[in-house]
């Protein structure tokens, strides 16, 4: 099977392309979960968040989708199918408007898994970084930390799909072993985006790494629910979106509350990105 990872297309099972593990095996055992991410640098995680519950905040955001006349109205809702001429919608922020939304991802479930994972009180951003990604989309590959590098970088991304997403939708590809390479990591990832100019995705070219560093790319298919955990120097980007359908999935980020902050992203009214 071939997909379109960023900017090519790749082989499922060739020599580019690889299936994700899971870790659920581990869930209860907070060491080897430890260990298993020092490892991979990343956690899978099916069924992590309540399914019913991601279900009804999708729900949330395509009503508030609908509103903003991206959605075809021929179609049902829960289908998310894009309107005549709709691109891809970032929404992000601190989605106060969207409390189904964050009961998942604000949630004592969440909180306390990072609790036991940190072995500190933990924390998360206040702002969120919700996305419907539109047909033909696809975000390229880059490490978080040039984005969020100001505070810890002991700092942790989860990303929930807001739906099912199979391979056609396009969901997140991750660079194995990509957190150990050194080189990138002092180069590129000592990288500011709103200090630096012209920083931001590395390449839209998925082959433009591993050629050069070594590793391999891995994906999967999604369900409402699972979550994918990774650090800060872990390179990602995403399966493109080739259906009509948008793919709807959110970052979001924690720390210890006892390490330093970066404060573009929390608070009352985060700021963000700024020039």
């Amino acid at each position: 099977m071939l997909l379109k990872v960023g900017s090519r297309e790749l082989e499922l099972g060739g020599p580019h392309l690889t299936e994700l593990r899971d870790s659920n095996e581990l869930l209860h055992d907070a060491d080897a979960l430890r260990e298993r991410l020092a490892e991979d640098g990343y956690l899978l995680l099916r069924d992590f968040h309540n399914r019913e519950q991601v279900l009804k905040a999708r729900h949330a955001i395509l009503e508030k989708m609908d509103k903003m006349g991206k959605l075809d109205r021929d179609t049902l809702l829960e289908e998310g199918v894009m309107a005549d001429g709709s691109k891809t919608i970032f929404m992000g922020g601190t989605n106060e408007d969207l409390p189904e939304l964050l009961s998942v991802l604000n949630g004592e479930h969440i909180m306390g898994f990072f609790d036991e994972l940190l072995g500190e009180r933990s924390l998360t951003y206040h702002y969120k970084w919700l996305r419907a990604v539109g047909q033909g989309d696809f975000t390229g590959a880059h490490y978080d930390i040039v984005y969020m590098g100001r505070g810890t970088h002991n700092l942790y991304t989860v990303w929930s799909p807001l739906g099912d997403i199979d391979y056609a939708m396009g969901g997140l590809a991750i660079c194995l072993d990509s957190h150990h390479f050194e080189e990138l990591k002092k180069s590129y990832g000592s990288k500011d985006s709103d200090r630096d100019p012209g920083i931001g995705h590395y390449t839209d070219d998925p082959l433009a790494i591993t050629e050069k560093f070594g590793g391999k790319w891995a994906t999967a298919e999604y369900r409402a629910g699972d979550v994918l955990i990774f650090g800060m120097f872990l390179m990602h980007c995403s399966l493109a979106n080739t259906t009509n359908q948008y793919r709807l999935s959110v970052d979001t980020r924690y720390q210890s509350s006892l390490e330093k902050v970066d404060e573009r992203w929390s608070g009352k009214k985060p700021r963000g990105h700024f020039k």
